[in-house]
């Protein structure tokens, strides 16, 4: 098994098991996206006089071949390859001799790896974009079906003011739809392309295109300098950890209210029996698992977001092998994030809202800052004064 890196000297076992650790399963999922980023790499090199025709059409094809495999389970990135960046070149070699062995030129692992992460970060983003947007939508469909149902609204968990069951859908689905906008802004760092920064000085002797691989990737912009690239490790992760930990958060506190609505206490909503679990002992009850783990799993992308950010802090310019464990965090932040929104998209539409015991909360004490503004409204009192006397009826 040969790597990008290979010497020919042996490799301690101990060694290539620690230092590899989980990234060749980890970058499974970047395979696709490292053969889109080697297809216009090639491309790149062709145009620049660097590769001949026939290998260029011959690297294509096996690209082609060799991601539509991996998509239908035929191989996957084996701990020897360490990553997918060697998994692909050695199949490259196996499929096209020689043509293989010259893709590599003009590029390193570090921007190799930074090229197909940020591909794929960018398609991630959007995706959980959408996925916010679908919980949004299952909150409009509360509004829209039920929305004219009166509630409390609560401070400091007191009822305090009537408001309806829009109301407080219409502004859970505002505020995950922020979320949604943010994390399509959060592409901006990953719309940067670092192929052609090589190991992060760029590549003596040959002129390189880097405009051209930019152009064929759909990347905004070509990341310069060279030397900027490995600083910026981290930072365009770290803002998509960001972004999803604040939409993981608002699924948190709507999670939060779904089991305090869904207590006997308050009796506001009824969960069907398929979207809850039983107690081993007490044989009555019926527990809202599925919201309570959405609550607790809001910690995760913070948590991730926390990881990644202890991992960069303080490395000196350059590259270090310490980025390699950007991944994991990333992945599980963005992960678990993706599952609560595609939970939550899912069973909203299913939650049942019992009227009587909405309304019945809604006591004519909660109505004291509507006669204190009429008083003002309607008489002139100062706002103060009208306090006052509705405070002292």
């Amino acid at each position: 098994m040969t790597r990008l890196w290979d010497r020919n000297e042996p490799l301690d076992r101990l060694v290539l098991e620690y230092t590899v650790g989980e990234d060749h399963a980890l970058d499974d999922r970047l395979v696709a996206h490292d053969v889109l980023a080697s297809a216009a790499h090639a491309a790149m090199l062709h145009g620049a006089g660097l590769l001949g025709d026939a290998d260029r059409a011959a690297l294509e094809r096996a690209l082609v071949e060799i991601g539509d495999a991996h998509a239908r389970g035929e191989w996957r990135v084996a701990l020897e390859e360490e990553d997918c960046h060697t998994a692909i070149e050695n199949r490259l070699v196996a499929a096209v001799g020689e043509a293989g062995k010259r893709i590599h030129l003009g590029r390193s692992r570090n921007d190799q790896v930074l090229a197909a992460l940020r591909l794929w970060l960018k398609d991630e983003l959007a995706t959980l974009a959408g996925e916010a947007e679908s919980v949004a939508a299952a909150l409009d469909g509360i509004a829209a079906r039920r929305g004219a149902l009166a509630m409390p609204g609560y401070t400091h968990m007191q009822r305090a003011m009537p408001t309806t069951l829009g109301g407080w859908a219409g502004g859970f689905a505002a505020e995950v739809r922020d979320d949604a906008a943010g994390l399509l802004a959060a592409r901006r760092r990953a719309d940067l392309n670092p192929l052609g920064s090589a190991a992060g000085y760029g590549v003596p002797v040959l002129v390189l295109d880097r405009s051209a691989t930019t152009r064929a990737l759909s990347f905004a912009a070509t990341h310069e300098p060279v030397t900027a690239v490995q600083l910026s490790r981290g930072k365009a992760e770290a803002t998509a950890l960001f972004e999803a930990s604040l939409l993981g958060q608002d699924l948190g506190r709507l999670a939060a209210d779904v089991c305090l609505f869904a207590t006997a206490e308050f009796g506001f909503v009824r969960l069907p029996a398929h979207l809850t679990t039983g107690s081993s002992m007490l044989p009555q009850k019926r527990n809202p698992d599925l919201f309570e783990l959405v609550r607790g799993r809001s910690s995760e992308g913070v948590a991730a977001l926390y990881e990644l950010l202890a991992v960069t802090a303080k490395l000196p310019s350059g590259y270090h092998r310490d980025l390699q464990l950007t991944k994991k965090p990333l992945f599980r932040g963005l992960d678990a994030v993706s599952a609560s929104a595609r939970l939550m998209a899912h069973a909203l539409p299913l939650l049942e809202f019992d009227e009587a015991r909405m309304s019945a909360a809604v006591d004519p004490s909660l109505l004291a800052a509507e006669r204190a503004y009429r008083l003002v409204k309607e008489h002139g009192v100062p706002f103060r004064e009208a306090f006052r006397r509705v405070r002292e009826e």
